[in-house]
């Protein structure tokens, strides 16, 4: 299988882009990224790796040609700053990927998304969330598979205060709460994302946190 991976620098990106190249099931992986990666595609050679600008997409590139499309792409609304930046990452981006790799046949897409996403969220991030997921769901892939994690499990480049306190309340605490509220390790949640890839479930598939844990 020929995957295009979105969102590699990422948390669960990383953990996408090191669970793939180690399955011998993906033949090829296609990353598309803003930022410089540090592993060379030159010892990889299933890896294809293309610094891109997401504000302009290349529209007949070959390496849109992919069975499976896994994105992602993600920010906080701190790290955004505005609320129009946050939604180009979180909405604009996966559309414009989603819509142009559709047109070059890609059959599946497999989104990492948010427990809490809900077009009529009374919060911003989540009503994006939600927004994203409905508008991918009317590109008629044959399979569509949205990931909903609650709060992330790993090591992040990027230190979120808020986040980090939340993390050590429910890694004490956790195992008493119900599974949808416990914490979701990054890996996981990218192997399941690889899974949905290759399995490609016919229709929307939703992947609820307490299937992450």
């Amino acid at each position: 299988m020929k995957l295009l991976l979105v969102g590699a620098t990422g948390l669960v990106g990383s953990h996408v882009l090191e669970l793939a190249l180690s399955d011998i099931r993906i033949s090829k992986i296609v990353v598309l990224t803003r930022s410089a990666i540090t592993l060379d595609s030159t010892t990889n050679p299933k890896l294809e790796i293309n610094q891109i600008d997401f504000d302009d997409l290349p529209q007949s590139a070959n390496w849109w040609q992919v069975d499976s499309v896994i994105c992602t792409l993600g920010t906080t609304m701190r790290k955004a700053k505005t609320k129009a930046q946050f939604r180009r990452v979180d909405y604009d981006y996966p559309l414009a990927i989603a819509t142009i790799a559709r047109q070059h046949n890609a059959s599946s897409f497999v989104l990492n998304s948010s427990m809490g996403a809900n077009i009529s969220s009374r919060f911003y991030y989540n009503q994006v969330k939600g927004d994203v997921e409905a508008v991918l769901a009317q590109l008629d892939y044959p399979s569509l598979t949205i990931v909903r994690p609650g709060l992330i499990k790993g090591d992040r480049k990027e230190k979120r205060f808020g986040e980090q306190i939340m993390v050590g309340i429910l890694k004490i605490f956790g195992v008493i709460l119900p599974k949808k509220m416990q914490l979701n390790p990054a890996r996981n949640i990218a192997q399941n994302m690889i899974e949905a890839a290759l399995q490609q479930q016919q229709g929307i598939n939703i992947i609820r946190s307490d299937k992450l844990i």
